[in-house]
């Protein structure tokens, strides 16, 4: 049994990666790649273009099978077959595109595949749909007064919020929330940021994968920094600082050899 302290987080991780990696043929996007998710935490994922965070989110969410180490649920050692696998063991992913229909209803999207009908002929139940889609919204803290209205007239902050929510009623326990920010301004991004916070305040484990490091240290928990499929860095919140963390995104040495390399071709250029 997982002890859970005063803040409420757990001991024992829900998910947990152990070595894993993922090769396709002689290419290896990803090696030795270990990641503990814990309940009541947001462990922030960053890398760049490149560094394996798409292939890291495909083997979570069951699009992808490792084919090293090992991944467990609950300490169980597992393989998700599948996205509906991943997602009937407690894992949903909300990706950039959010799998939203622009032109749906709010209440709609928010059931979209998972419809509640009543009576012998199966007819949709509107009216509780639309109720228990307010009700989870209200509960992150947004308030949608007409349901009815399509979601491609929301804000981007909203339709994250949408998705969320939806994860979360749905039976969410790990929720991989891919560059939720990456195509919202300043204000968006924040309204975003809250409710990550929510979700993790709700219990579930938030994976957030970003190449913003102050977007990650407004709301981590937890930092792991992937480069050319590997981790580079492993941390908690109290073990670095922004300026760190920013500085490991950045390149950290190999930042400081280009500077001092573009430094002496400057000096050089200058004595010509």
């Amino acid at each position: 049994m997982s002890v859970v302290d005063n803040a409420g987080v757990a001991d024992a991780p829900i998910l947990e990666l152990d070595d894993v990696g993922k090769s396709y043929g002689n290419v290896h996007a990803l090696r030795g790649v270990g990641l503990n998710v814990r309940q009541g935490e947001v462990t922030c994922v960053l890398g760049d273009n490149g560094a394996g965070k798409s292939t890291l989110i495909k083997i979570i969410a069951g699009l992808h099978e490792h084919t090293d180490g090992t991944m467990r649920l609950d300490g169980v050692a597992c393989r998700f077959g599948s996205p509906r696998d991943a997602q009937s063991r407690g894992i949903a992913t909300v990706y950039q595109d959010l799998a939203l229909a622009p032109l749906m209803s709010v209440w709609r999207n928010f059931f979209l595949g998972n419809e509640l009908r009543r009576g012998p002929l199966r007819i949709l139940d509107i009216a509780r749909m639309k109720r228990i889609c307010g009700e989870e919204l209200v509960k992150m803290g947004v308030i949608i007064p007409d349901l009815d209205r399509p979601v491609a007239s929301l804000s981007g902050g909203q339709r994250q919020c949408i998705a969320i929510a939806r994860a979360i009623y749905f039976g969410a326990r790990v929720i991989i929330l891919d560059e939720p920010t990456a195509a919202l301004g300043v204000k968006q991004s924040g309204v975003v940021l809250k409710y990550i916070v929510k979700a993790r305040d709700a219990g579930l484990g938030v994976i957030l994968i970003t190449h913003n490091p102050h977007h990650a240290y407004l709301v981590g928990d937890h930092f792991v920094i992937l480069k050319l499929g590997r981790v580079v860095l492993d941390a908690r919140r109290d073990e670095l600082t922004l300026e760190q963390l920013t500085t490991e995104m950045a390149g950290g040495q190999e930042l400081a050899e280009l500077g001092h390399e573009l430094r002496g071709a400057d000096q050089e250029e200058r004595r010509k």
